[in-house]
């Protein structure tokens, strides 16, 4: 009798937890819906909460070095605390509101190569808590991420890879402790005075900030630098603006301000 307490107190013979998501696409600022089914094990517990969570791997930088590690930044609690039988089934519907600044991870229909996403169900059983279910989410892009990063593509830069960095955007508004960089090869005719373009999309529920970060090619005597640009776009007049003649614009000026080539 002793042994089969020591067991169910380590979680042997507990509830099992499933989520099940309607769809697991969405964008930011929209939601996700689905079902969780709290499933009991050979003896009834106390629940003591159900909650779910969007987790993201984010890279770290911590003095000379760099480490990446999983992290929460949104979660919703979905149950009180309930008594859940032996061999007993709870179902918790839910809705779960995507946070405008998540990170985007498809484009076109393709996985953004580095990023990853998922929403993970939690419950607490007697102050012991099981991480339970990890779900695969797909982040698709707004509109107005679409605009931009179809110009750019206009443009003849390739997608390279995305990350999420831990920190802070100077000069935008911004809530998470994250952002997001998407990296692009640069086309032939910037090549020669551009490494790499990164793009950071932090959008607002009035707004899209965009940064734009050049890393410059570095010469035989000269070391190569970042330059910044960033602007707003607003969503209702986004569609009446010819991005790629904008964006070819800014970037020759830069280049040209900067001495780029």
């Amino acid at each position: 009798m002793v042994f089969k307490r020591m067991m169910q107190a380590m979680g042997v013979g507990g509830p099992s937890v499933e989520t099940v998501l309607a769809n697991p696409n969405c964008r930011p600022g929209g939601y996700l819906e689905g079902q969780v089914h709290v499933m009991g094990g050979d003896h009834a517990v106390d629940i003591e909460y159900v909650a779910v969570g969007l987790i993201t791997r984010v890279e770290v930088e911590s003095g000379d070095s760099e480490y990446n590690t999983d992290q929460e930044f949104h979660r919703q609690r979905l149950t009180g605390s309930f008594k859940l039988d032996a061999g007993a089934r709870y179902d918790v519907p839910f809705r779960f509101d995507v946070p405008w600044e998540t990170p985007i991870t498809e484009v076109y229909g393709q996985h953004l190569h580095g990023m990853t996403m998922g929403l993970r169900t939690e419950l607490e059983v007697a102050r012991a808590v099981d991480k339970g279910d990890l779900d695969a989410v797909a982040v698709h892009p707004l509109p107005a991420q679409e605009r931009i990063l179809d110009a750019f593509l206009r443009l003849g830069f390739r997608f390279s890879r995305a990350d999420v960095e831990r920190g802070r955007v100077y000069g935008v508004q911004q809530t998470l402790p994250f952002y997001q960089e998407i990296e692009f090869y640069p086309p032939a005719q910037f090549a020669h005075g551009i490494n790499q373009l990164e793009v950071t999309f932090i959008p607002t529920p009035q707004q899209l900030q965009v940064v734009l970060e050049i890393d410059k090619r570095g010469g035989l005597f000269t070391e190569g630098h970042d330059a910044f640009g960033r602007f707003d776009v607003d969503y209702r007049t986004v569609d009446q603006i010819d991005w790629t003649a904008q964006l070819n614009g800014w970037l020759q000026q830069s280049a040209q301000r900067r001495g780029f080539f």
